[in-house]
């Protein structure tokens, strides 16, 4: 029974490292999740607390992980592990019923579940944390009162200090479709199949066609038949299949800047009215003579055209900028402004404002063919 006790304990605190783990390592991401639960819950007034609220709970989290595989304050850390379960039990049943927000982020980005997956995901831990509380009086910490107490205390403080790094700069472990080395989109280009869906107007019969061999200028089989829906069926895998680049005119120009054989920089400003300017304004010099050598430069933000124009003249930006949805924005890089590289569909380098580099720097590490 004392094996079947700890092997419980020390499974529940790995699942409870790693999930804190992989949220903590990339607290921007799980920021935007939190605030996706703010908005559902009609509590938009804590959203600027999203990136407070982010942190606690990673390194709470991740502590109690640390806690209950060290064996460490068994009474305290069995009741806080059961509430922290009850809590997150009754947020993804309500998910899972009512799909409030499509993906929990329970596992951030490294792993993905559906909302009754994670349910039936926390089930199985609940009744596992209830085990270990009501086992609670049985586990036996091999540390003394003051170690214990230190490292109640280290614990979490360390992994703030984690996750305040990641913040400050980029994730150390980057978990989204936006990694650098990832292809975003395909290779080679293969042709959009379009059905068209057709019903008999006599027989009500309902047949799909290719719409290359439908007969349009077959007028006698033209008026028996009515149209009635589209299916489109593209064989073309993108990573990010709802990333689009907008100009002002709404045309796509995706994958002109995508395919791109040559070295594209992107500066990622989810909300141009948001964005931290100081970093705009040291690097402006920057985009100027990346443009002037021949580097493909534009801005991609979520803010409508007229107030990125206005925006970016009290700027004073020498870049072009299209318009982008802004949770890929948030995706691309976790960081406002931050700079992408791709280069022919590949992501090559990503850089969060407190770590843009020199021009210098740049062009010996990325000329231009």
């Amino acid at each position: 029974m004392k094996a079947l006790r700890n092997s419980i304990r020390i499974l529940l605190g790995l699942v409870f490292i790693f999930s804190g783990f992989v949220k903590g390592v990339d607290p921007m991401g799980t920021a935007y999740k939190i605030e996706d639960y703010l908005i559902v819950y009609g509590a938009q007034w804590a959203e600027p607390l999203a990136l407070t609220f982010s942190v606690i709970l990673c390194a709470f989290e991740f502590a109690l992980g640390i806690y209950l595989v060290l064996n460490l304050k068994p009474r305290l850390t069995s009741v806080l592990t059961l509430l922290l379960m009850v809590y997150f039990t009754l947020v993804t049943f309500f998910d899972a019923l009512y799909n409030l927000v499509p993906d929990c982020g329970c596992f951030g980005d490294a792993l993905k579940l559906t909302n009754w997956q994670t349910f039936y995901k926390n089930i199985v831990l609940i009744a596992f944390a209830l085990f270990v509380f009501l086992c609670r009086k049985k586990f036996n910490t091999p540390y003394s009162k003051n170690v214990s107490l230190i490292m109640l205390a280290l614990i979490p403080l360390f992994f703030v200090w984690f996750e305040i790094y990641n913040i400050r700069h980029l994730p150390a472990i980057d978990f989204t479709s936006w990694k650098a080395g990832n292809h975003m989109v395909p290779g080679k280009l293969k042709p959009v199949n379009y059905y068209l869906v057709y019903e008999n107007k006599e027989t009500k019969e309902v047949k799909e066609f290719v719409s290359s061999t439908l007969p349009f200028s077959d007028s006698v089989w033209m008026s028996k038949w009515q149209y009635k829906d589209t299916r489109i069926e593209d064989p073309n895998t993108y990573l990010a299949p709802n990333f689009r680049i907008l100009d002002t005119a709404s045309n796509d120009l995706t994958n002109s800047f995508m395919r791109n054989p040559e070295y594209v920089l992107f500066l990622v400003c989810v909300q141009a009215e948001a964005t931290k300017t100081e970093p705009l304004k040291e690097f402006a010099a920057f985009f100027t003579k990346a443009k002037q050598l021949g580097y493909t430069v534009i801005g991609l933000t979520s803010t409508p055209p007229d107030k990125t124009a206005i925006w970016k003249k009290e700027q004073k930006l020498d870049v072009d900028f299209y318009e982008t949805d802004d949770t890929e924005l948030k995706a691309m890089v976790r960081a406002n402004p931050g700079l992408v590289l791709i280069k022919n569909g590949v992501v090559i380098k990503k850089w969060h404002y407190n770590d843009f580099p020199s021009f210098d720097d740049f062009k010996i590490k990325y000329p231009i063919n």
